[in-house]
């Protein structure tokens, strides 16, 4: 039940493939499924997610609030005291904050500084830092600094799209390499078979020896056992390409045998993978997302230093509120009636503060390193990148030829061998070097598939 499931909903995904015996997935067709349904691809946008809520927390530090204070005690029919104080703050961005206050006291043993009038008294004013937080404080740096991580959460989401799409990759063309690999095998297998059974048929009418007929037999022996281990590389290499294959509602996928890669890959890669974007000239790293990601951190770095450099100066808060028993009448605010306090702390040593701002400060030189580093060796992985592929590009059509001059080769040795002037042994070992040399070219391609692939995941085009 479970393999006619999987097989109906790969109908559906791959454009109804029950019409053939094989069908084709192609290398665009499989990305647009890994693009748009894997599991991994979608978990990644959970970090931006993270980024705008932490951003959306950090922006509730400048949230107006009110809060109501009331507290009274009673005792033996005796009211000590009433107090209610309910106070409007608004945080400002700088080290301001906007006040308006209601107070109204009362009680036999109230203290008397506490004392208002009967209908209470109404009061607005300002608190203001001086020195310490007022052009920067942990409010102000925790929403610069929040804002930053959703930047870096965007180019972290980028780099771990991109790893993703080119694992898919090398494991499409890992299914490609094996599959080529089986073909070849199944091939020469079967062309093992045939001339063994010619060479019975010769051996019985008296035209090759018997020996001929155990070295086609021992041949063929070795072929199937090579055709066994091509199965085996063939259906770990689709089992593990289905990891990567799921639709809605993280549905799995499992490849049915009728669906096979397609053999053209080396032919459309370029497309695919944007090839303009792959010439040495066109290469630019400026904006690429680990050293975006690293510019962000060092931002974010250089935030913590200007706090941590603000905490040297001294606490010095002003306080200066308006008082009136008249809310409705603004004239009724002037400075004949007024509260207002002042606040002064400043440590003798700013051990701590010192100490911080070292540490804030090797952090920011550690981060320049860094960013140098990384922008040095990105350079030279895509140098790289782009030599590996001119290597993998010529060893791919050298190899193209040498397969078609083997070829060539063999059938020259068995026509020799039919007319009675070759051997058995020299036909069996070119078509060894055949079949060395056809490996290899499919190996190179593999390579060559993969190089341009991971030029692409070095400049981060793939997601």
């Amino acid at each position: 039940m479970k393999t006619v499931l999987n097989y109906l909903l790969a109908l559906m995904c791959f454009n109804g493939f029950a019409q053939e015996s094989l069908t084709t997935l192609t290398l665009e067709e499989y990305l647009g499924y890994v693009k748009k349904y894997h599991p991994v691809v979608k978990q990644t946008q959970l970090l931006v997610s993270e980024g705008e809520a932490k951003l959306l927390k950090s922006r509730g530090a400048f949230d107006p609030k009110i809060e109501v204070d009331f507290d009274r005690k009673k005792f033996s029919e005796t009211t000590y005291y009433n107090k209610l104080n309910t106070t409007f703050k608004l945080p400002t961005w700088y080290g301001v904050e906007l006040k308006a206050n209601f107070e109204n006291n009362d009680g036999t043993y109230l203290n008397p500084e506490l004392q208002t009038p009967d209908d209470g008294l109404y009061s607005t004013g300002v608190s203001v830092s001086l020195a310490k937080g007022l052009f920067m404080n942990e409010r102000m740096a925790t929403l610069k600094q929040a804002k930053l991580f959703t930047q870096q959460a965007q180019a972290n989401q980028q780099l771990l799209v991109n790893d993703v799409i080119y694992n898919a990759l090398v494991t499409y063309y890992n299914w490609l390499k094996n599959y080529q690999s089986l073909k070849t095998y199944e091939g020469y297998t079967q062309n093992a078979k045939t001339r063994l059974d010619i060479i019975k048929k010769s051996y019985l009418a008296g035209d090759k020896p018997a020996i001929d007929t155990l070295e086609a037999s021992i041949n063929l022996k070795n072929r199937m056992v090579d055709l066994e281990k091509a199965k085996i590389g063939y259906i770990k290499s689709k089992l593990e390409l289905s990891n990567y294959l799921w639709i809605d509602n993280n549905i799995p996928l499992e490849l049915e045998e009728a669906i096979i890669p397609d053999l053209n890959t080396i032919s459309i890669i370029d497309q695919v993978l944007n090839s303009s974007l792959l010439n040495s000239d066109a290469i630019d790293i400026t904006n690429h997302p680990k050293l975006k990601a690293l510019q962000v951190k060092k931002d974010i770095l250089t935030i913590d230093k200007k706090l941590k450099t603000n905490n040297l100066l001294p606490t010095v808060n002003l306080q200066y509120n308006f008082l009136t028993t008249d809310y409705d009448n603004l004239n009724s605010l002037n400075t004949a009636n007024y509260k207002s306090g002042l606040q002064i702390n400043f440590p003798l040593f700013l051990r701590k503060e010192r100490g911080d701002l070292k540490l804030a400060q090797i952090k920011l030189q550690d981060i320049n390193f860094e960013l140098a580093t990384t922008e040095v060796t990105l350079k030279n992985k895509i140098n790289s990148n782009l030599q590996e592929i001119e290597s993998y590009n010529n060893q791919h059509i050298i190899l193209l030829d040498l397969v078609e001059d083997y070829k060539a080769l063999i059938q020259g040795e068995e026509r020799k061998f039919e007319i009675g002037e070759g051997s058995l042994f020299l036909v069996n070992y070119r078509e060894v070097k055949l079949i060395e040399n056809e490996l290899k070219r499919i190996d190179a391609e593999y390579q060559l598939l993969s190089s341009k692939s991971n030029l692409s995941r070095t400049i981060n085009t793939l997601f």
